[in-house]
């Protein structure tokens, strides 16, 4: 509180200078169509991360965006997952990345979610909470629903139930088999995706993000 007859210095609003964009890695894991969509946004991706060997690497390649394949070597029972996600938290904060965009990554990290929560956005070919996990259009086909879709979500620790930040709805076609259909959510996807994750870093920005 400021004494009677003393003045008290104010910065300028003008003058202080707004927050740098969140660097983001994006992990991958096969074909890229969706990383494309997120660097065609002009999204701050700074580091792209497989872990497994895939066109998506050389999409980073042909956009300049330096990339690592940080390779899952064993499968089942024998896979450390807990090392594994040592070692990729170890290599996003090297790289002073702030928030990470799933595109298809195959390896489920729980130590990711852990070290960048509420930092950690994901895809799902369904309108959550229903249809989780894995088979979503398989399922949703099978159960017979007219609508389905795809969300946006923030990952936790939990698969498929972290809070939604955008749903967009998709008709079941009477004729659809799994691939059509799916075909169809994921062109949603790559329009909703990079568009929700600008979003979302603009309120971070503003300090309104799902950080804590």
């Amino acid at each position: 509180m400021a004494l009677s007859g003393q003045s008290v210095a104010v910065t300028p609003t003008a003058t202080i200078a707004p927050m740098p964009p969140a660097q983001i890695a994006v992990l991958v894991s096969g074909s890229g169509t969706l990383l494309h969509a997120i660097l065609e946004e002009a999204l701050p991706v700074t580091l792209v991360v497989a872990d497994r060997p895939c066109r998506a690497l050389g999409i980073a390649g042909e956009k300049g965006i330096p990339a690592e394949l940080l390779e899952r070597v064993a499968w089942g029972p024998s896979f450390d997952r807990a090392a594994y996600g040592e070692q990729l938290v170890k290599l996003l904060r090297s790289r002073g990345v702030g928030v990470v965009a799933m595109a298809g990554f195959g390896t489920v990290v729980p130590a990711l979610t852990d070290a960048y929560a509420g930092r950690v956005l994901n895809t799902h070919p369904a309108l959550l909470p229903a249809f989780p996990g894995w088979h979503a259009v398989r399922d949703a086909l099978a159960y017979g629903v007219k609508v389905t879709g795809m969300t946006v979500h923030v990952a936790t620790g939990e698969v498929d139930v972290g809070p939604i930040l955008a749903q967009e709805a998709v008709a079941v076609e009477p004729d659809d088999t799994e691939e059509t259909l799916h075909e169809r959510i994921k062109t949603v996807e790559r329009r909703l995706y990079p568009a929700t994750i600008r979003r979302f870093l603009d309120e971070l920005g503003e300090g309104k993000g799902q950080v804590r």
